[in-house]
């Protein structure tokens, strides 16, 4: 299984972390903080793109300045064996939801929503019960976010 990532070097990493810090650094600026050339960092972007380490790029949105100011959790519990797929399509729609995870265990699924206020979460919680595969939910109001700047470079895989 190891041997199917990618090898990268220091260079790629530092690259990944200033690229997921800022993605519309220029790439001048982003040689001088590795060592290399605007064209040499570009063969190196390409790459990674290429081996697919780099999937696309985004903006970090406030959704606060956009009115969304609630962030919640919600478990979802499905009867029987419920299939992924349909896990996932029960909040697809959902404008209010940001993520899914299907987990492994209890619960079968954890939802990020993203909401107004209170009464905006309860409708899109009953949304979610209305799946008719969903036999309960157990919400977790998000009081503070904490990310790591550098999360897609971690720690060097160990080799085999």
């Amino acid at each position: 299984m190891m041997s199917d990532l990618p090898q990268l070097d220091d260079v790629d990493r530092e690259l990944l972390a200033a690229l997921e810090r800022n993605s519309r650094r220029r790439l001048a600026d982003l040689g001088e903080q590795v060592g290399l050339s605007a064209p040499a960092v570009k063969r190196r972007i390409d790459r990674l793109e290429r081996l697919g380490v780099i999937t696309g790029y985004t903006a970090v949105i406030d959704h606060e300045k956009l009115g969304w100011a609630l962030e919640a959790f919600t478990e979802l519990r499905m009867i029987g064996n419920t299939r992924l797929e349909d896990i996932e399509a029960a909040a697809r729609d959902l404008p209010e939801v940001q993520q899914v995870f299907t987990t492994a265990g209890d619960p079968d699924a954890l939802v990020r929503l993203r909401v107004q206020d209170m009464a905006h979460l309860r409708r899109a919680i009953d949304q979610l019960r209305r799946s008719g595969q969903v036999t309960g939910t157990k919400t977790l109001m998000v009081l503070s976010t904490w990310s790591r700047a550098d999360r897609t470079t971690g720690p060097r895989p160990r080799p085999e």
